[in-house]
């Protein structure tokens, strides 16, 4: 796609959404500085994806530097038994790689719509959330969710993402990475959820080929506890995918913790793959992350990321290094501006580059 046709893409979309009136953004800093469970903001007990009425309430009233009365809070519900939601990300990114020219990459990143149909209010949801982007439409999410009385158990069957540490926005950042879950690789299988007071749980059995057809007898298992109080939280995961071509066992502790306008967000996982052609190899990832509200819809993000590809090689380890401005003028707009520095083995170029980019994000 032209240059040309790829900013007119993206006016488009950022058009036909601002006329929507809705708005909502979400990442794991803003639930740790309110004091808030992933399920109070979004669909999903683990975070990601559509937003509920509190997220978008939230997102148009108190998360803009300046909010414009359009007369009425919207929502994306339609009665009682239909709502919706969607989000598009457009923006530029300028990379230098030791010893090459520097390269652009521009376009549409993101373009996101989700449905969810309620035939028993209160009980029975039917959740889509499809990819829209014309060179690669897909279906992320589709699946029934049963909520049993009294709210604290649900079950739910289908395609979805797993389970699995902090639901960071930014699927490039190691531990989503390394990992292998996050907002490319849902998986299909079933999950019951459980919330009471400040504990949330999810333990989900899916097929282990993130959403491709079923290949071998294994599962994958995932389970995600954590604990969240008005200024902390802590959790744990535990994922273990029995493969016929070698088994891949990981978990992690994850944390968040508000001091002042400050939200910290820090997780470190391990990883053990089985089958490689070296035999057995161990992994390690992790992030401290820390986001700073200086102002009514600014956050500076500033965090530093590890990557320890085979800890019983030395000297193969990669980091990076991130600060981004985001900025929220009105509840239609997100701005993100930022700046990452990688490093790596000195052999690998890719490895050590530097990447600025400015971002785009319309939602509702």
């Amino acid at each position: 796609m032209s240059g040309q046709g790829t900013w007119r893409s993206l006016a488009g979309c950022f058009l036909w959404l601002f006329v929507a009136q809705h708005t909502a953004q979400a990442e794991p800093y803003i639930a740790v500085q309110e004091g808030l469970k992933c399920s109070t903001c979004h669909t999903s007990q683990s975070g990601g994806g559509k937003r509920t009425t509190y997220g978008l309430v939230f997102a148009q009233t108190t998360l803009p530097a300046r909010t414009i009365d359009m007369g009425k809070i919207q929502t994306g519900e339609f009665g009682r038994f239909l709502s919706i939601g969607a989000d598009a990300r457009g923006g530029q990114s300028r990379f230098k790689v030791p010893g090459q020219a520097s390269s652009t990459d521009s376009g549409l990143e993101e373009l996101l719509a989700y449905v969810e149909v309620r035939p028993f209010p209160q009980y029975l949801t039917i959740y889509v959330d499809a990819r829209l982007r014309p060179d690669d439409p897909v279906i992320r999410e589709q699946y029934l969710r049963l909520l049993l009385p009294k709210g604290r158990w649900s079950i739910r069957a289908g395609e979805f993402f797993l389970p699995y540490g902090l639901r960071l926005q930014d699927d490039s950042a190691f531990i989503r990475q390394v990992s292998g879950i996050n907002f490319n690789t849902p998986d299909t299988g079933w999950e019951v959820g459980f919330e009471e007071g400040p504990w949330s749980a999810q333990l989900a059995v899916t097929r282990g080929t993130a959403g491709g057809p079923e290949i071998d007898s294994g599962k994958q298992y995932s389970l995600r506890v954590s604990h969240v109080t008005p200024t902390w939280r802590i959790g744990g995961s535990f994922n273990l995918n029995d493969a016929r071509l070698g088994d891949r066992q990981m978990q992690n502790v994850f944390a968040g913790l508000r001091t002042g306008p400050v939200a910290w967000l820090a997780e470190i996982g391990h990883i053990v793959d089985d089958g490689t052609p070296t035999g057995r190899r161990n992994s390690w990832a992790g992030l401290l992350e820390a986001n700073y509200g200086f102002r009514k819809g600014h956050n500076l993000k500033l965090s530093f990321e590890w990557f320890d590809p085979d800890d019983a090689v030395s000297e193969d380890e990669q980091n990076r290094w991130s600060a981004v401005w985001e900025y929220s003028p009105i509840q239609f707009l997100q701005t993100r501006a930022g700046y990452r520095d990688y490093n790596g083995i000195p052999q690998n170029p890719a490895q050590n580059r530097e990447q600025l980019f400015l971002e785009l994000h319309l939602s509702f």
